[in-house]
């Protein structure tokens, strides 16, 4: 406690003289609220969307499918765990978990990295490879259906552009940068 000040009133932290006063946060306007939540909306209900088509068509959620997809098209159907962490931009803990649960069914299996004892590879097996071919079809439909058939070609461009635009935002090149798949 503050020897100065009474004991029934709280101190506040004191500001040196030269600090600029605190500003009001810069608000959202009413369109841009309303683009905000139009935005967290859709990206909610889209992936409850896809989660449900991939648990009825092949009992996993979407970011499992996406993990398999990603090996898929990686050379020999391998990748290091920390690259497929950052391909899929989830936590290195996340995607233990996700693998743990995919080795369990056997979709996937995991190597130990040759050149570096702490690194390890998760690859598609035969089975996993098998479960992303009969589910594919449905899950490409799924998504042709909820986004791509609703919107113009220019609308699906802008989009594209949009998107691509923010997560450029969101992932800065230099060291010390707090992306998912660094923690």
């Amino acid at each position: 406690m503050n020897a100065s000040a009474p004991a029934d009133e709280p101190t506040a932290p004191r500001r040196s003289p030269e600090a600029p006063e605190p500003r009001e946060p810069r608000w959202l306007t009413d369109d841009e609220q309303c683009i905000w939540r139009s935005y967290l909306h859709a990206t909610t209900l889209l992936e409850d969307h896809l989660d449900r088509q991939l648990q009825r068509d092949a009992g996993m959620p979407h970011i499992y499918y996406g993990l398999l997809v990603g090996l898929a098209e990686s050379p020999d159907g391998r990748l290091r765990m920390t690259e497929l962490a950052m391909q899929a931009k989830i936590t290195r803990s996340r995607l233990s978990h996700a693998v743990a649960r995919l080795e369990k069914n056997g979709w996937v299996r995991r190597e130990d990295c040759p050149s570096d004892k702490r690194g390890q590879f998760a690859v598609l097996t035969d089975a996993g490879y098998e479960v992303l071919r009969r589910t594919a079809p449905g899950h490409v439909a799924a998504v042709r259906q909820a986004v791509f058939e609703r919107l113009t070609p220019e609308q699906q461009k802008s989009l594209g552009e949009i998107m691509q635009i923010v997560a450029e935002g969101l992932q800065p090149d230099g060291a010390g940068a707090d992306l998912p798949w660094l923690r």
